[in-house]
């Protein structure tokens, strides 16, 4: 005859998971908000195109808000948050903390500067916008333009990136106004 169990078992054998199992986040979280008039926006392509970019970027998980706005919006965000007292094109903060696995992140972007510059130098407004979206998410990426050489090689990964997605970047512009 078999005893009966024990149901005396060393507690560091045992393997309780007494907290039910918190659903793993998407790989890709992406908010997209829409305040202005100027430009027509697809949120659902806004969305693809975000997470394009950054899998193109190596960004396997990323927490992304992304906001399409006014010129007199992100005036306000320059000057509040970089000191710069004028609008532009895009504004990126990296949310990320220290040894974070994922992206975090928000972009805030004019609409409203993407066509004007469009029309100057004659590109569709769409294209504007997408470029400053890809050059905001490469700023999350740790690229930056503060100098020429890193402006040459933030050029390339914009080609890269917009290439990537089926468009040539607008930056290529011959007529392009100077910033």
């Amino acid at each position: 005859m078999t005893p009966p169990p024990d149901d005396r078992q060393d507690p560091d054998a045992l393997d309780l998971d007494l907290e039910p199992d918190a659903p793993e986040p998407p790989a890709f979280e992406i908010d997209v908000s829409d305040s202005q008039s100027r430009v027509a926006v697809d949120r659902a392509a806004l969305r693809a195109l975000v997470e394009r970019v950054l899998r193109g970027e190596g960004i396997e998980a990323a927490t992304i808000s992304l906001a399409i706005v006014d010129d007199p919006t992100i005036h306000r965000v320059n000057r509040d948050h970089l000191d710069h007292d004028e609008p532009t094109d895009v504004v990126t903060f990296d949310l990320s903390d220290e040894g974070d696995d994922r992206l975090r992140g928000e972009l805030v972007v004019s609409a409203e500067t993407a066509a004007r510059v469009a029309a100057e130098i004659g590109v569709e407004p769409r294209d504007e916008l997408t470029l400053y979206v890809v050059h905001g998410l490469l700023h999350l990426c740790g690229c930056d333009d503060l100098d020429e050489e890193s402006a040459a090689e933030m050029r390339l990964r914009e080609d890269a990136a917009m290439g990537r997605l089926g468009l040539a970047n607008p930056f290529r512009a011959t007529h392009r106004p100077a910033p």
